[in-house]
Parts: C-alpha cells; sequence; structure tokens
C-alpha cells in the first residue's frame, strides 16, 4: 500500500482521510471513481435481482442466480457502509481509529456468501437426488406466445455482462486503495458469467428433455458461491486474527515489509532491526524493533519501563516502549500531556 506522495487538498474543501491518515493524489481518485462504481453497480444489481425473479418461474438455476443477485448487493453495501466508517479519526475510546470497519464488513460479506452457498447446495442437491422436473410453459407478451425459457435466457444474458465489465473496473482500483472488501466485490462480479452460463445451460437442458441439467446447473453454481465464500472466509479471519500483512488479493506478503527493512538496514545507528507489520483494512500498523549502536542509557532506561509494565498484569506481555518527540493521535496521555477527548 502506498504511503507517500502528494497529500490532497480536494476541491470541495474537506479533508479525504482514511482516519487520521490524508490520501495522496492516487488514492483519493480512486476512492471517489470506487464510490460511483459502487452506487451504480447497486442500481444495476437491483435491476438483476427484478428482472431474475420476473422471469426464474420453476428453474432451479434462474433461483439460484436469483440468490446469488441477492448476496451481490452485500460486498458493495458493505464497502460504501466501512468507507464511511474509516474516515473517523482516532480518539481515546479507539486509539487505532476506525480501520478495523473493513475487516468486519470483509468477514460479514464472507459469513453471509458461505452461509448461503451451504444452504443451496443442499437445496440444489436434494432436488437432484428427488428427481424433480421443473416444467417450463410458455408466455404471451407483445401479443405473441412463445417459451418461457427464452425469456429467462434474456434475463441471465442481462445479468452476465454487466458484472464482468464492473469487476475489471473495480479491481485496479482496489489494488490501489489496497480494499479486500473492494477486490472480493469484483472477483464475486468477474465470476458472475459463469453463473448466468451455467442456468442457461440448465434452462436449454430443460428445453431438450433434460430434466437434470436444470438441478446440475444449480448444484454447480452453488458450489462456486461456497468456494468464494471460503477463500473469502479464511482471508478475512487471517487479517482479524493480525496475520502479517498481505497484497489486497492475499498471493503474497505485501512488499512494503520489506521495504522498512531496507530502511532500517541504511541506518548507521541500528546494530539489529526487526518489525511487524499487520493490516488494519486499508492501512498498516508497523512496530519496528532496534537495537542501537553506541551509547545504550535510552535503551536501558525503555527495557526497564517495559519491565515494569509487563509486571502489572499478565495480560500486557506484548509491550513495546517506543521513544517519539510528540504522542500520535488518539492516545491516553500522561497528566502531564495533554489528553484527546473521547
Amino acid at each position: 500500500m502506498s504511503s507517500g506522495g502528494d497529500r490532497l487538498a480536494p476541491a470541495d474543501g474537506e479533508r479525504t482521510s482514511f482516519g487520521a491518515t490524508t490520501l495522496p493524489d492516487e488514492q483519493h481518485e480512486a476512492l471517489r471513481k470506487a464510490r460511483r462504481l459502487q452506487w451504480v453497480g447497486l442500481a444495476y444489481l437491483l435491476s438483476c435481482v427484478v428482472v431474475v425473479y420476473l422471469a426464474m418461474g420453476s428453474s432451479q438455476a434462474m433461483k439460484v442466480a436469483w440468490v446469488e443477485d441477492l448476496l451481490s448487493l452485500i460486498p458493495p453495501i458493505a464497502f460504501l457502509i466501512a468507507i464511511r466508517r474509516t474516515r473517523k479519526p482516532p480518539s481515546v475510546s479507539h486509539p487505532y481509529g476506525h480501520h478495523r470497519t473493513v475487516g468486519a464488513a470483509h468477514l460479514a460479506a464472507a459469513v453471509a456468501l458461505l452461509a448461503m452457498g451451504v444452504f443451496l447446495v443442499v437445496d440444489s442437491a436434494s432436488g437432484l437426488i428427488a428427481g424433480e422436473h421443473p416444467p417450463i410453459g410458455t408466455v404471451r407478451l407483445f401479443g405473441h406466445t412463445f417459451w418461457a425459457g427464452w425469456l429467462m435466457v434474456a434475463a441471465m444474458v442481462y445479468t452476465g455482462v454487466g458484472p464482468v465489465i464492473l469487476g475489471r473496473l473495480k479491481q485496479p482500483l482496489a489494488r490501489t486503495l489496497h480494499d479486500k472488501v473492494l477486490f472480493a466485490d469484483a472477483d464475486m462480479n468477474k465470476a458472475d458469467w459463469m453463473t448466468a452460463a451455467g442456468a442457461i445451460l440448465g434452462i436449454l437442458g430443460i428445453g431438450i428433455g433434460l430434466w437434470w441439467a436444470d438441478a446440475v446447473a444449480a448444484l454447480g453454481i452453488a458450489l462456486s458461491i461456497v468456494k468464494d465464500g471460503v477463500q473469502q472466509l479464511r482471508s478475512a479471519v487471517d487479517d482479524l486474527l493480525d496475520a502479517e500483512a498481505h497484497t489486497h488479493d492475499d498471493k503474497a506478503v505485501h512488499p512494503v515489509v520489506d521495504d522498512v527493512l531496507a530502511v532500517l538496514r541504511d541506518r548507521a545507528w541500528v546494530q539489529r532491526g526487526g518489525i511487524r507489520v499487520r493490516d488494519m483494512g486499508h492501512v498498516f500498523h508497523a512496530e519496528l524493533f532496534v537495537v542501537p549502536v553506541g551509547d545504550r542509557a535510552l535503551l536501558e532506561q525503555c527495557e526497564e519501563l517495559t519491565r515494569a509494565v509487563r509486571a502489572l498484569d499478565w495480560k500486557l506481555r506484548d509491550t513495546v516502549v517506543i521513544p517519539v518527540t510528540e504522542l500520535p493521535e488518539g492516545v491516553r496521555a500522561h497528566p502531564r500531556g495533554s489528553q484527546v477527548e473521547h
């Protein structure tokens, strides 16, 4: 995640930030585009929900596709809520800010996705085992009578094209903002064409007399939902359990970790150094541990203070003393210092 760059004063005069972190120009522009895409996407997805509901009839595959369209509403809503909450600055009651809102939103979306996927697998499999033969009749529209399956196919084409475009537009923005909720949303959007294609195959299968094609297509879609749910749940839990910071797609340790170690190596006064970097949402929390060269008076004082704090309670075992020239925003200060209001 980029942490440098020029800071931007938006045209409306308001400070654009994630908590206390003012966004550089690139991230500000990406955030603006992401918000706009999510609102456009929500409007489109709502139209898809209505279209599929009106066309689905008794098709199991269409039913599953409709439920997936409903599920697709969760990530963009979670993203918009998280973006709003993470802008709140740190306070005494929330000294690390509200960045974990992103992780909470990611977890909520993943749990909903997995739970619904499991339900749909059971529902689809039971229909297949029971040998249900879903009927697809005819429909009269604009003075013409035709097979209702064609209306279902048209609905699936409508719902399959848009998400692919939206997903491709969201992916680079997710990388720029280091937003895993936005990335999960983009990933789901890109895969929606498979849902539409599976439903179309199931409908056409019924049309040529393959009664089981609809249930098999529904089962395949449901299994893909479960797969996405498991992947997203694993990622969300890892972040909330303070795993080492990874890239937005969780494919590798974030390169900024090596960048920080390189900075430590370049300091002549540092004999040995180590770091801990965890993902807070859009931003990282980094702790640097250094063994200085030369005068060790300050180091010994810090270690004495660390031991004294650890001795207060067993729950304070992981205590770090960091010398600073100015207190960071949101800390509960010593009476001789200034204290931030709740």
